[in-house]
């Protein structure tokens, strides 16, 4: 059935867009679509695990899981941040949980220690093992690579850098002078739904003055909407809109100096595959990165980050800070509503997947890089 699936999936990613529908809802809820999934994207795609500056000091940490392949990602001594195993050499037990400050890692089982670094520096009662040699054990290490203040991640040995695969989305964004972007919070949720769902969801401004006429909806202009015209990139998606005259935010703050004339109120949103997500504005930013967790459930870092210009002329950063957040977990409940009811329509017998609206592009753009992911293996 899986190649049935995969045949469906590439003649759509063939079609043009006049003539596209929403992708075969197998490939949102059949198992073997996600093992396929695993394998041929996750283990070798350059996946987001958040921003640079939410892991600030020596010894900060987070863990993450791609893959099946859970990882620790750390600031070392020279303040790069590498990510490494999380699982410990011995009986193979998980070293850490969550986030936090280490100068080691020592596993819950039997007490080997490693250093941030990931060399093992404490093993007791191996005395008498001729096959163990601490100074040739450290945890496996996986690619990691700051790219404009995001940490990418990589399983992929031979994957080409991550700046290489988006340079022409670095250009793009070169105005923003995004990296500089300052982080105001970041968090992690678990939904009821596939993570295509939610991907598919962030990439287009169909649904905003539908499914978001209490946020951003209302002061979105969705004629405005602006796409690329040379054609499809490899790595990614974008689009640009404006936002109307009443909107609170979305336009740089008047000691912004990068961005000039309809610039200055125009947000770019790229969507870079498989799974991480944000709108960009001259004054902050926000983000979806997203894993599958099965089928029928995605793990979601949520996050946001304002422009440094913006947070020294407020009077009280907290409670701006405070307001925002509000704002967007708004925005997250009224997407959380809508994806985790495709889910559900996806698994009922009479659902079918209807054509595509012009503003849904990089949802079929989504569905020729799926295709060319999983169906020319």
């Amino acid at each position: 059935m899986l190649s049935q699936w995969l045949k469906q999936l590439d003649q759509l990613a063939s079609a043009p867009l006049e003539m596209a529908t929403a992708m075969p809802k197998q490939i949102y809820t059949e198992p073997e679509v996600l093992k396929h999934e695993y394998e041929h994207i996750f283990m070798k795609e350059w996946i987001c695990v958040g921003r640079a500056d939410s892991l600030p000091n020596e010894g900060d940490y987070m863990t993450v899981e791609i893959a099946d392949q859970p990882l620790i990602v750390i600031r070392g001594k020279d303040q790069k941040i590498t990510a490494m195993s999380n699982i410990c050499l011995h009986r193979m037990m998980i070293l850490a949980k969550g986030r936090g400050n280490a100068k080691r890692f020592t596993c819950p089982y039997h007490a080997w220690t490693y250093r941030p670094d990931g060399q093992l520096v404490s093993a007791a009662y191996m005395d008498k093992t001729a096959c163990f040699d601490k100074s040739k054990m450290r945890l496996p290490q996986a690619r990691c690579e700051d790219y404009l203040g995001w940490i990418y991640v990589n399983l992929d040995p031979e994957a080409k850098p991550v700046h290489e695969c988006l340079a022409p989305l670095t250009e793009l964004l070169a105005p923003y002078n995004m990296e500089h972007y300052v982080s105001i919070f970041e968090e992690e949720h678990r939904w009821n739904t596939n993570w295509k769902c939610l991907t598919e969801n962030f990439m287009e401004g169909y649904h905003l003055p539908v499914a978001h006429q209490g946020t951003v909806g209302a002061h979105f202009n969705l004629m405005d909407t602006e796409f690329d015209d040379r054609g499809r990139f490899e790595h990614f998606t974008y689009q640009y809109f404006t936002k109307k005259g009443s909107a609170p935010v979305g336009t740089a703050h008047p000691s912004n100096t990068s961005l000039e004339g309809k610039w200055r109120s125009t947000s770019i949103m790229p969507t870079v595959f498989p799974s991480h997500m944000y709108v960009l504005a001259p004054d902050h930013l926000w983000y979806l990165s997203l894993l599958p967790d099965g089928t029928d459930h995605v793990h979601i870092r949520y996050g946001a980050a304002m422009a440094p210009e913006v947070l020294e002329n407020v009077d009280n950063q907290d409670e701006y800070i405070a307001k925002a957040k509000v704002f967007l977990d708004d925005v997250q409940e009224e997407d959380r509503f809508v994806v985790e009811g495709i889910f559900k329509g996806a698994k009922a017998p009479l659902s079918t997947s209807g054509p595509l609206s012009w503003l849904e592009r990089e949802n079929h753009e989504f569905t020729a890089y799926l295709a060319g992911r999983l169906c020319h293996t």
